[in-house]
């Protein structure tokens, strides 16, 4: 009996005990390269929350090709916020699961993107196949590494780019510019799924004379192995955005409405414009732009507009199933 009282009154005494709110928690899923960054940025965007509102949260990452991570959520990831790097990836979002609205890229400021790059080369020590430009890439001594554009936003922005540069040495002559893609096509040793596959394959298997991939990319690689790289930006190339977006319906759910828009909101002020400044992504901040000024080469960035006139038809001429991209890779 004394047993069954002490224990009641244990339970009582447990039951009274203050409830502790569980630690909210985020998922942010992005493209593949993107880890080093975003492990970075949640550190900083915690201890922001926290001196903010008093508030500690737990951030969770997922990486893989962009396309793949719009796949996903599609069929049921229930991530926070997307931090992709193409619009259409975010797009489809909408069209095909009604997850944003329509004009999700008016939310934020710079078209909701608030960083950005371009294409370039990373070619080994010295630079022994001396490559200077897209037309350096279609020698038959040169063999290349790039994601695939079927899977990777990377990849898609790298084969714009070359075909704005083709347009730009060609003009309207189709026909040169289509054989100028068809041979740079050729010289691709492997399409990786991804980009950090495509890094993955050049530095650690050392296989291929230049990898194709983002500005960004290109910059961290040759400051982590200095000596063994060098990087190249070419004259013209591509805008390469990197939209953002919250998702309404998974907030609801997942009570982070207030958590997911500040998240967002956040990689611009000018703290978090330096932060992706030092992972050498271009930025919009004025004084980060300012401080960093040397390390990014100027260079025509052609936006999508002048080189298909849209991303819808780029994805309907170019990348879709039998467009001009399985074309040309069957010449």
């Amino acid at each position: 009996m004394k047993n069954w009282i002490k224990a009641a009154a244990l339970g009582a005494a447990l039951l009274s005990q203050p409830v502790l709110a569980e630690e909210r928690e985020l998922l942010n899923t992005s493209y593949d390269i993107a880890r080093e960054l975003f492990a970075d940025y949640n550190e900083h965007f915690k201890a922001h929350w926290q001196a903010k509102t008093g508030e500690t949260v737990a951030i969770k990452q997922s990486h893989a090709g962009s396309s793949k991570q719009a796949q996903a959520i599609l069929q049921g990831l229930r991530a926070d916020v997307v931090t992709f790097n193409q619009v259409t990836d975010i797009d489809i979002l909408h069209e095909r699961g009604n997850l944003i609205p329509a004009d999700w890229s008016e939310r934020l400021p710079n078209a909701s993107s608030p960083y950005y790059s371009t294409m370039a080369f990373l070619v080994r020590e010295g630079n022994p196949k001396n490559i200077q430009n897209w037309d350096d890439l279609i020698r038959d001594d040169v063999a290349l590494v790039m994601p695939n554009p079927k899977t990777s936003g990377n990849g898609r922005y790298t084969y714009l780019a070359a075909l704005g540069y083709a347009q730009k040495v060609f003009g309207g002559d189709q026909e040169k510019i289509d054989q100028f893609l068809a041979k740079l096509l050729r010289q691709v040793k492997v399409f990786d799924t991804g980009g950090r596959g495509a890094t993955t394959t050049f530095v650690e298997r050392g296989i291929g004379d230049v990898l194709l991939t983002f500005e960004s990319e290109i910059l961290n690689l040759a400051d982590s192995h200095k000596g063994a790289y060098q990087a190249v930006t070419p004259k013209v190339s591509f805008l390469a955005e990197f939209p953002v977006t919250w998702l309404e319906s998974n907030n609801e759910r997942n009570g982070t409405t207030d958590l997911a828009k500040a998240y967002l909101e956040e990689l611009y002020s000018e703290a978090s414009q330096r932060l992706l400044a030092g992972y050498n992504y271009r930025v919009h901040n004025d004084v980060v732009k300012a401080e960093t000024a040397d390390r990014f080469p100027e260079v025509e960035l052609l936006p999508i507009q002048a080189i298909t006139g849209s991303w819808q038809k780029a994805m309907d001429e170019h990348f879709a199933s039998g467009g001009k991209l399985d074309q040309l890779q069957r010449r």
